[in-house]
């Protein structure tokens, strides 16, 4: 590595300064989370790419801040670090997708009409298949709902959307509030299940929650895959193909895009052969990834042997060199995530410099490749450090703009655990209003570290900023959130502002500081309401830990 960790502590040391400071909330300060905000989205750490430079550096920058806060390692013999592997598959812009139905063939262009990869993490896949359309893609049957009704798709293509049906239907699934069902990740899981060869998501700016450019950037670099494990069967196709190519797939249906997302909203739905081939041509780079997620803890005044714990985390990959944009190209992940990195930085400190500290143990977790479908925090749900029986909630920062303070605070799914009352009750002490999702047909729940957790049973939810800014012209939230989504989001934009404010960065955190301190010293423990997706996993963990 270029820059040795010596290097890395005096860098921390001029931008931070001294070290100790009070244990308390007010301990946390808003220029020391800019600080590390900044440090972490610098073109010198290449956008934290997993398996890259700029990622070392980056990790080796939170362990040295975790070491000089005084949390202790909690990782690989005695490190900070918490070691793995991914495969990393890199589909090269040799690669080819053609359609062929109607006595004509179209060839889709790689980036423009196109991105995916194959699964199989090999140099080279050919598929060739006959295209079926099964909607949504959904079998819930809870919800009464089978997209794959009479159909075999087994050696076949399907195609389909993402998202749920009946967003405009609270009886229907739940309405506008978007499912794990409605996730492209739940999409190919659920095509492998039913034997498919491969998957096409068909895009929609609606039906996916952003534009194209979001999925190019995301899709067209090297995803990062569980290692596959020899003679297990992954798809040779995941794909997506944008709205404005998706008619050389539709064509000899004689419907529209619109006209087959209708279709795809009713239970009577039955899937459609699409009277066309696909022909998929995909070399693919391949290599194993060596990658590494970072763990510190406080013990808590009993010790760390009961394995009583709170955890706090943040993802901290984000997309690092990719394709240029108007002459730049590092996606630096300045909101997305080094804001949440530096909030747990700091609060690890916090924590680290309590005089008394609480019973439970306070663990702090920075993961990797959350980008590539939350591989980080699935491998740490697998293999924890301290029993997820024990760990009384996970705290999750994901996503944060520093565009002031705010009256309002959004925590999806506290709602849904025990700790729903002590929420409300620090809500008031910080004077801040709970607010439900403001765009709750995004499914931000399912996209981010926390849901790794939540599916293992933990309580978990993510702490983010409401819409509110005292002082601010109505609606200014909403308009900076929503230029932030159109100019920035997963582009090399989303860089550190000078000009950020970061006093609501510093709310947040010394909000989580103490939700958490009320959580480590709580009697008993923690679980899902009864009837949630997620109380099953709970019970299971207490009962086996017992």
């Amino acid at each position: 590595m270029r820059y040795p960790l010596l290097c890395l502590l005096a860098l921390s040391l001029v931008l931070l300064g001294p070290l100790r400071l009070s244990g308390q909330s007010e301990a946390i300060q808003a220029q020391r989370i800019a600080a590390h905000t900044r440090l972490l989205a610098s073109d010198l750490l290449e956008g934290r790419g997993v398996g890259a430079r700029g990622g070392d550096l980056a990790t080796e920058y939170i362990a040295t801040q975790l070491a000089l806060a005084g949390a202790k390692p909690a990782g690989d013999n005695g490190t900070y670090f918490q070691n793995f592997q991914l495969a990393g598959v890199q589909t090269l812009d040799t690669a080819s997708f053609q359609v062929t139905g109607g006595g004509s063939t179209t060839e889709l262009r790689w980036l423009t009409d196109w991105v995916g990869n194959s699964e199989m993490q090999q140099t080279l896949t050919e598929v060739e298949a006959e295209a079926v359309f099964v909607g949504h893609g959904i079998v819930a049957p809870e919800f009464q709902w089978n997209d794959y009704k009479d159909v075999d798709v087994k050696g076949k293509i399907v195609v389909l959307f993402t998202n749920e049906p009946g967003r405009d239907n609270p009886n229907l699934f739940k309405g506008k509030a978007l499912m794990y069902y409605g996730r492209w990740s739940y999409k190919y899981e659920e095509a492998l299940r039913q034997g498919a060869l491969g998957a096409i998501i068909l895009h929609t700016d609606d039906t996916a929650g952003y534009e194209w450019a979001v999925v190019r950037n995301s899709w067209g670099r090297e995803q990062q895959m569980v290692l596959r494990p020899p003679n297990e069967t992954r798809l040779s196709l995941a794909a997506w193909v944008s709205s404005k190519a998706a008619d050389s797939l539709i064509h000899q249906t004689g419907k529209s895009l619109e006209q087959l997302l209708a279709l795809s909203e009713s239970r009577d739905f039955r899937p459609i052969p699409l009277g066309v081939t696909v022909k998929a041509y995909l070399p693919s780079k391949v290599r194993t990834i060596n990658t590494r997620n970072v763990v510190g803890i406080v013990p808590g005044s009993q010790g760390v042997a009961d394995g009583a714990t709170v955890l706090y985390s943040a993802h901290w990959d984000h997309l690092g060199i990719g394709a240029s944009v108007t002459g730049d190209n590092i996606f630096n992940g300045a909101a997305d995530n080094a804001t949440g990195c530096a909030i747990v930085l700091e609060i690890a400190r916090a924590w680290a410099g309590l005089a008394r500290k609480p019973r439970r143990s306070a663990l702090f977790l920075f993961v990797t490749a959350e980008e590539s479908g939350l591989r980080g925090s699935e491998y740490y749900a697998t293999h924890p450090v301290m029993p997820l029986s024990k760990t009384y909630v996970n705290l999750n920062y994901d996503g944060l703009l520093p565009i002031g303070r705010m009256s309002n605070i959004v925590l999806t799914g506290a709602e849904r655990t025990t700790l729903w009352p002590a929420v409300q009750q620090m809500a008031k002490r910080f004077s801040l209003t709970l607010e439900p999702e403001a765009a709750p047909e995004q499914g931000y729940f399912y996209r981010s570290d926390h849901f790794s957790m939540a599916k293992a049973g933990v309580p978990a939810f993510s702490i983010k900023p409401g819409n509110k800014f005292p002082g601010k012209p109505e609606g200014y939230g909403p308009e900076k959130e929503e230029e932030y989504r159109a100019n920035a989001y997963h582009k090399p934009t989303d860089e550190f502002q000078e000009s950020w404010d970061f006093s609501g960065m510093e709310h947040l955190a010394r909000f989580g500081f103490a939700l958490g301190l009320e959580a480590a010293g709580a009697t008993g423990y923690s679980t899902w309401q009864a009837g949630d997706e997620f109380l099953a996993a709970r019970e299971k963990s207490i009962r086996e830990q017992n």
